[in-house]
Order: structure tokens, then C-alpha cells, then sequence
């Protein structure tokens, strides 16, 4: 499966630098993906698109500041993207720095030194750091800075940190956000609940592949970096229950999905489980749990476009992508999303 299969051409000026305000207000392109027929719509009107059949799932993970600006022992500058907490003083973490090898010492601000234990792989170290626990929480935040994409282009990651966090953040241990999460706002989850539609939460913490670039050209080659998830015991029951009375289960974004998908097993049951989970989802996966899917629109030839062509086919993907550039919807971390439904009652009859 070539990744060229997965490529479209997106102006520049439709990369969103900054979050809609309000939240809901962003555009949303509704898809079902039974007919490929779409609906352009704001996304306020989701709620018009629920009812008491579907069930909502969320991330509550919460962005940290995960990027470390430091200096080596010879005075040189280095940059450090904490990927994902092995224990309570080390972390895996992506390092920048000429000349760096293990044994080396990373000095920060706040009294905070990081030493490098070991290579992971040509661009992951383990790093243990002096402080540990709680008290290394604290210095991380307020030392370090939002990791935002490198296609944000702001002077300062921390005047736009509240926008690249949803309102349902909890957790902390993200270096990146769950962007379809940020369309929500008090106001609509409020009118859905109102609904009846029932929300159910739970935790992966966003690593290192969301930054990582898909570098071979068969798609099937490509290795996904295991990412921290949690379902916990009350959650799995709720789901269980709600997919067994015939409820849609809505992922509210990629990583939710991925999430929902390596927690069940080959008859769609749900586990309650804390691990660490790898799962690549692209066409021609059988999604086991997720029946629908609300995302922002991904990167050309990204593993996040393969995984929402397995659910709506590549084909009615990029069609619908097509006509999104048309209409100059905005794209990426702070854009517009789409709704991918497998059925919409109100496009059948309208």
C-alpha cells in the first residue's frame, strides 16, 4: 500500500495558526461514509447529529509543558521534547544538541539536571533527572513550554497554551493535544447531556507519534510508538453496556479511537487496563469497538489520515477532503473536523 495513494495538495494559507473563538463555532463536515454524501455545518449543530443511541468517548489527558530549554556542560544550547515518563525521575525524551552521547549532563533553569542514561533508538534518549515525583511536575511546569507543530507558527507557545487544551484536560502526561477535543465548549456538552447522550472518558497520553513522520514507502512498514493508555474498570462496564444495547459508540478523536480499539478484544468487549498500547490502524483494519469518529483534518501521508481511511474507505476520504479545500476549511491541530458517521438519519432525509 504506496503512501503517494495517501498524498493531497493543501494551500498553505488553510493551516489554522490560531483557535476559532468560540470553540464550537469551527467549521464541522459531516461524512457518511455508507453513501460518501457530506453536510458542511458548524459544529454547534453536532447535537443535531446525536441523540440518546449514541454514546460520546473523550481523552481527558492533559498537555504539559514538555519542551526543555537548556544548556550541555560545555555551555551549548539543547532542546529536549519529554515523550513519555518511564518512572518518577525519567523519561524518554527527544534530544537536540550537537555531540551529545550517554553520560552527558542537560543543565535547566530551577536547579533542574537531567542526565542522558541511554540511546533508545537514532532520535529517543533516557534521560534521569535530579528531582523526582511531584516535585519534578512542578519544575517541568514551570520551566518548560508548550510543545506545539512545528506548522504553528507562533513567537511564544505559552500565549496560546489554555487554546491547545480541551476542557475536559485532567490527566497530565501529553506532549501534544487531542485536537478533536478542542471543539467542545461547557455550552454544547451541556446541550448534549441535555440530550441524553451519555459521556465517557478516558486517558492516552499523546508521545512521540504524533511527531513522527511516516518514512517508508509501503504504509504497512511503518512502526507506531507505543503511547500510555487507561480504561478504567467503571468505564469499561458503561461501554460494554452501551455497546451491547446497540449504541453508536462516537470516538471523539484518533487517539480515543486507537485507545477504544487496543482495549478490546476480537468480540469487541472492552478490558479495563492500564498499558502501554501500539496499536496501527489503517485500510483494512475491522474496527472491533468505534462505530463513529469526530476528527480534525490530518496531515498528507500521515498515519493519522491512514487510520481514518480504514473507517470510511481512502477514496471518500480524500473526496471529502477535496471539496473541505474547496470550501477553505481550515486544517490541522487548530482547524475545523469532520464527523465520520457509518449512518446520518438527518442527511437521508433532507
Amino acid at each position: 500500500m504506496n503512501i503517494k495513494l495517501f498524498d493531497y495538495k493543501l494551500p498553505p494559507d488553510l493551516i489554522a495558526q490560531k483557535q476559532a473563538k468560540p470553540r464550537d463555532s469551527s467549521r464541522l463536515l459531516v461524512l457518511d461514509r455508507a453513501s460518501g454524501r457530506v453536510r458542511h455545518e458548524c459544529f454547534y449543530d453536532l447535537v443535531d447529529h446525536l441523540d440518546k443511541n449514541d454514546v460520546l468517548v473523550i481523552n481527558q489527558t492533559k498537555v504539559f509543558p514538555a519542551r526543555l530549554l537548556g544548556k550541555k556542560g560545555t555551555g551549548g544550547k539543547v532542546e529536549c521534547l519529554l515523550i513519555s515518563r518511564v518512572n518518577g525521575s525519567a523519561w524518554q525524551a527527544m534530544v537536540g544538541g550537537r555531540h551529545l552521547k550517554v553520560g552527558d549532563k542537560l543543565y535547566f533553569n530551577r536547579g533542574l539536571v537531567a542526565s542522558i542514561v541511554k540511546d533508545i533508538d537514532t532520535k529517543v534518549r533516557l534521560l534521569k533527572f535530579n528531582k523526582n515525583g511531584s516535585n519534578l511536575d512542578k519544575i517541568i511546569s514551570q520551566i518548560g513550554h508548550t510543545p506545539l507543530p512545528p506548522y504553528i507558527k507562533v513567537k511564544d507557545s505559552n500565549k496560546i497554551k489554555k487554546d491547545y487544551q480541551t476542557i475536559f484536560a485532567k490527566k497530565f502526561g501529553s506532549a501534544a493535544a487531542p485536537t478533536a477535543g478542542l471543539h467542545f465548549t461547557p455550552r454544547l456538552l451541556k446541550k448534549l447531556k441535555a440530550k441524553g447522550i451519555k459521556i465517557y472518558k478516558i486517558t492516552l497520553h499523546v508521545g512521540l507519534g504524533t511527531f513522527a513522520p511516516v518514512e517508508v514507502e509501503d504504509i504497512k512498514a511503518h512502526k507506531i510508538h507505543k503511547e500510555w493508555a487507561e480504561i478504567d474498570k467503571a468505564t469499561a462496564q458503561s461501554l460494554n453496556r452501551a455497546k451491547a444495547q446497540g449504541k453508536n459508540i462516537v470516538a471523539v478523536g484518533t487517539t480515543t479511537a486507537r485507545t477504544l480499539e487496543a482495549m478490546s478484544d476480537k468480540v469487541g468487549h472492552i478490558k479495563a487496563q492500564v498499558k502501554w498500547v501500539d496499536i496501527y490502524i489503517y485500510p483494512g483494519y475491522k474496527f472491533r469497538f468505534v462505530d463513529d469518529l469526530i476528527t480534525n483534518f490530518h496531515l498528507p501521508k500521515s498515519s493519522l489520515l491512514f487510520m481514518v481511511s480504514a473507517l470510511a474507505g481512502r477514496k471518500r476520504i480524500l473526496q471529502a477532503y477535496k471539496k473541505a479545500i474547496k470550501l477553505k476549511y481550515r486544517f490541522f491541530s487548530f482547524g475545523d473536523a469532520m464527523f465520520v458517521r457509518h449512518s446520518s438519519t438527518r442527511m437521508k432525509s433532507e
